[in-house]
């Protein structure tokens, strides 16, 4: 991956509702032109080098590509949330923050410099933290059940579906998505949809799998949200595609 250096770790089980994974990325060299794609997650990113001092920003859904430098010697520690954690970790709604990011307290969570030299330990501190915002907190059950279907299907089943199984209007559904994270529920099924290509795309599978109703269909989301055509992805020259060049070998 041209000497970045990449290592994730899941979170504990009682957090898995709300947290994706927790990670890590090192570019210990030159300058790197990456491309960011829509994965559906919420970032919290902390990070610093030579360049620009610590600091921690937070990241909203993205819904288009985005090419990005990563500067030499920099280091990012980083907490990668489901979207239920807004609203019982974060405590805001994130809509605003689509395709956009904003910069969070110096001090957010007591979180310093320091605390981007050993992952492992940024983990402990992490998680610690999370259940404290979690604790005595009554979680929506018809909410928790509506993300755990949502990211079990990897966006694929249908919205009357969901609707039916949580016992929630659709366009209840749908007003709190937009009031809350700044998307349909339509549109962020498809990214996830999206996303769980991934793995398909770089193993060359260059065909639907996930619930993509044809293969111009397929092609046509692909190009949409990424910008170029699966076989273009596959290839990943120079490792451009951070999320494929991260992903594990088989």
């Amino acid at each position: 991956m041209n000497d970045l250096m990449y290592t994730s770790s899941a979170p504990p089980v009682s957090l898995k509702d709300f947290v994706e994974s927790f990670w890590m990325l090192d570019n210990p060299s030159e300058n790197k032109e990456v491309v960011l794609l829509p994965d559906g997650r919420i970032d919290i990113i902390f990070s610093q080098s030579p360049t620009e001092p610590f600091h921690i920003v937070l990241l909203g859904i993205g819904t288009h590509p985005e090419e990005v430098v990563i500067a030499e010697k920099t280091k990012t520690f980083a907490i990668s949330f489901n979207l239920l954690a807004t609203e019982y970790i974060l405590h805001e709604s994130v809509s605003d923050l689509l395709n956009y990011a904003k910069n969070l307290p110096i001090d957010f969570w007591e979180f310093s410099a320091n605390d981007i030299s050993d992952f492992d330990q940024f983990c402990i501190k992490a998680s610690k933290k999370i259940e404290g915002e979690l604790s005595n907190q009554k979680i929506d059950e018809r909410k928790r059940k509506l993300f755990d279907l949502i990211y079990s299907s990897n966006g694929a089943i249908p919205i009357k579906e969901l609707s039916e199984k949580v016992i929630w209007s659709e366009r209840q559904i749908n007003r709190y998505f937009n009031q809350q994270y700044g998307i349909s529920l339509k549109a962020y099924c498809g990214i996830l949809r999206f996303r769980a290509s991934f793995k398909h795309i770089k193993e060359g599978k260059l065909f639907p799998e996930q619930n993509f109703s044809d293969q111009s269909h397929f092609i046509k989301e692909i190009k949409r949200l990424s910008g170029f055509l699966p076989k273009e992805l596959s290839q990943n020259k120079n490792d451009r595609f951070i999320q494929f060049s991260v992903l594990p070998k088989k």
